[in-house]
């Protein structure tokens, strides 16, 4: 009689290629941890028998990196309905729902938390980008203005003058935005990492890394961890971090002021819906938007190599899962101090933490190109560490100088909803584009990322070149707010498809507003009607009623 085949796969077993399960970016400190878990082939079947969590996990990811290509067509939308804040509020709301799911890991709560993610990633990223960039503004007004005692009304600060308050808001930020990159590594390093198996048994039939490697952690071991974690244990870890997230919801109520008034609020809700949806699509004839597009793009591409390549296709290949969160936190310790020198933005060049950021990558993913680490040998780990940190350093340096470049070239109230919107799907594409190639040799993704930093370096200049030179962009008009209108209403003086500068000096300027008085000629017949709507856009209050 044949022995039965073991159940699960013995120390040093090859299991199938891990890209799927390992592959996603790291939403939360619970995102790793709960990947590792799933990826497990005894986890799996002893806690959740043939229920399919490698699949689910597929559809989990596959929802985090495809639902944010729509999200240009809706986010305007929500963030001029709902309001900056409470738009970043809603968002962190559906961050802490899917943390809450995994209270209850089912197809039916992953999936659709999965899903929900992924539509509030574009809205929350670009409520935040305005919502920072409004609040460098409003506290740079409040300190012109208290500067101005005495003198009656105050000014208008000059344009481009809360350059500096947004750089340092921006710098600020992303330093503790970076930061919690580390603590969001606690749970691997205080509770996960005790339980798993060491290099020796999850790399065994590892053959390459680096740059000869293929896909991500091909002949990764299907089983990590040695001992299952208990239930109760598990429960407090994912306690802890609910608690988290709700303290984050709580914190957006109670600590962030509105961005607007809300005389500023009906405003941006009075151009129009049809308007809204629009703009983001007409902003493309900005010289300055298309040229900073392949930037947009590289973002996305860095920080999905930081996390997939340098971390796993590097990192965890050749010195183990262990070490991961240790690799992540030296990446964000590198990120969190880099943004504060982006306050030397203050004293150099604008063009400066960019170019800087752009130059640490191009010299990273030259010598990443040519390095292949031995799997199962820690000699290197070192060098893996001064990788991850410097990674860390140039993304910090590419995050705040787009955000605050952003803010300084579209300082109009009405349109950074817009401009943050388009920065960050551009963002969403990109990680959609990698999430396709995950299975791809690593030398490709290095001739990737090499071609599209050079290609946004380049563009970035040459569009600093063109402002030097006076080059006037064209940016579509934003139509006046139509209060008394109810609807959507396309009027020709009001029309978006209008540049600025076409509005200015050409035949579609706006009329000055009839005076108001008795107007000359005869009055209309029926004077018992109330004005129409378009009367009412016009200004006029049509004929009195009797």
């Amino acid at each position: 009689m044949e022995a039965e085949p073991p159940l699960y796969p013995m120390a040093g077993a090859a299991g199938p290629q891990g890209d799927e399960d390992l592959l996603g970016v790291p939403d939360g400190p619970e995102a790793p941890m709960q990947l590792i878990l799933h990826y497990d082939e005894t986890y799996r079947e002893v806690k959740y028998g043939n229920m399919g969590l490698p699949d689910i996990d597929s559809k989990m990811l596959m929802g985090i990196n495809v639902t944010p290509i729509a999200a240009l067509l809706y986010t305007p939308v929500l963030i001029r309905f709902f309001g900056t804040k409470w738009m970043m509020f809603l968002a962190v709301g559906i961050y802490a729902l899917f943390v809450s799911t995994n209270y209850w890991e089912r197809y039916y709560t992953l999936v659709p938390s999965a899903v929900a993610l992924g539509m509030a990633i574009v809205p929350l990223w670009a409520s935040m980008g305005n919502y920072i960039t409004r609040m460098a503004q409003k506290y740079h007004e409040y300190s012109h203005y208290k500067e101005q005692d005495g003198q009656g009304m105050k000014q208008r600060p000059p344009r481009g003058s809360h350059a500096p308050y947004l750089l340092v808001f921006q710098a600020i930020f992303y330093s503790f935005f970076h930061l919690s990159f580390a603590c969001a590594q606690l749970p691997m390093i205080y509770f996960l990492n005790h339980y798993l198996y060491d290099l020796n048994h999850t790399l065994y039939n590892v053959q390459s890394c680096g740059t000869n490697s293929h896909g991500i952690l091909s002949g990764f071991n299907k089983t990590v961890l040695r001992t299952l974690p208990r239930s109760g244990n598990l429960i407090v870890v994912e306690s802890v971090l609910m608690a988290v997230a709700f303290l984050a919801m709580l914190l957006v109520l109670g600590l962030c002021g509105a961005a607007y008034r809300p005389t500023e609020e009906i405003d941006l809700r009075s151009v129009g819906w049809g308007n809204i949806f629009q703009l983001p699509f007409k902003h493309v004839r900005d010289y300055r938007l298309r040229h900073l597009v392949p930037f947009f793009i590289y973002s996305g591409f860095e920080v999905l190599f930081a996390c997939t390549g340098i971390a796993l296709g590097y990192g965890v290949c050749s010195v183990g899962l262990e070490r991961l969160a240790y690799l992540l936190v030296a990446y964000s310790l590198g990120a969190s101090a880099a943004s504060l020198l982006g306050l030397l933005g203050l004293w150099l060049p604008r063009p400066v933490p960019l170019v800087a950021g752009a130059g640490v990558h191009l010299l990273l993913t030259f010598i990443l190109f040519f390095w292949a680490p031995v799997p199962r040998v820690l000699q290197h780990s070192w060098i893996l560490y001064v990788a991850a940190a410097l990674w860390g350093v140039g993304s910090a340096l590419n995050k705040t100088g787009l955000s605050t470049l952003l803010g300084i070239l579209y300082e109009d109230k009405e349109r950074q909803d817009f401009i943050f919107t388009i920065y960050h799907w551009w963002q969403a594409v990109a990680i959609f584009t990698v999430y396709l190639g995950s299975s791809l040799h690593m030398k490709a993704k290095l001739a990737v990322l090499l071609v599209t930093l050079v290609a946004a370096a380049v563009s970035y200049l040459r569009m600093e070149q063109k402002l030097r030179r006076g080059v006037a962009p064209r940016q579509p008009r934003i139509p006046r707010p139509q209060h008394k209108v109810r609807g959507y209403r396309y009027l020709e003086e009001d029309n978006s498809d209008e540049s600025d500068a076409e509005g200015e000096h050409g035949d579609g300027a706006e009329e000055e507003a009839p005076p108001a008085g008795p107007r000359p000629g005869p009055e209309p017949a029926g004077l018992g009607r109330r004005p129409c709507p378009y009367e009412q856009a016009q200004g006029g209050d049509g004929p009195e009623e009797q």
